[in-house]
């Protein structure tokens, strides 16, 4: 894990050639002790087909509720983009980006939405939370519509 001095802001920064060689960053929350959900979304997201090798999409939806440490979003996207040329199953794709953010940053509370558009005709949404939302913290829906096609 980073420390606390970011890598990436300020700073030019390639594109990892792994999301297993990204490097997130992670500052001091300027909240602590505030119960707050903080929301990125990703809808353009990128990684390949493990069997075919072909392009899949989706749109991500990360909440997260801050602990000590919040992380830095110019990481976040190029751990993101590291998944471009990195080939996983809708399923270990998703639950690995939320598992990672989890165990590093250790926040409060995590969720992940991934809205994969269809591979051979069907849509597959996968979605993991590292456990029940803290009471009092308001979660709103993730806003992302159900696949229906052209019409």
């Amino acid at each position: 894990m980073a420390d606390l001095k970011p890598l990436h802001l300020g700073q030019p920064s390639a594109l990892p050639a792994s999301p297993e060689a990204a490097v997130l960053d992670y500052v001091p929350n300027p909240r602590a002790g505030s119960l707050y959900l903080v929301r990125f979304a990703a809808p353009e997201f990128t990684s390949l087909c493990p069997v075919t090798g072909q392009p899949d999409f989706a749109h991500l939806v990360l909440d997260y509720a801050p602990g000590e440490r919040i992380v830095e979003s110019k990481s976040l996207k190029l751990f993101l983009g590291a998944f471009r040329n990195h080939a996983g199953f809708h399923e270990d794709v998703t639950v690995g980006i939320g598992q990672r953010l989890f165990d590093e940053m250790a926040p409060r509370w995590l969720r992940i939405g991934g809205y994969w558009y269809p591979r051979g005709g069907i849509p597959i949404d996968v979605f993991w939370q590292s456990g029940p939302a803290p009471e009092g913290l308001w979660v709103p829906d993730q806003g992302v519509a159900p696949y229906r096609g052209r019409g």
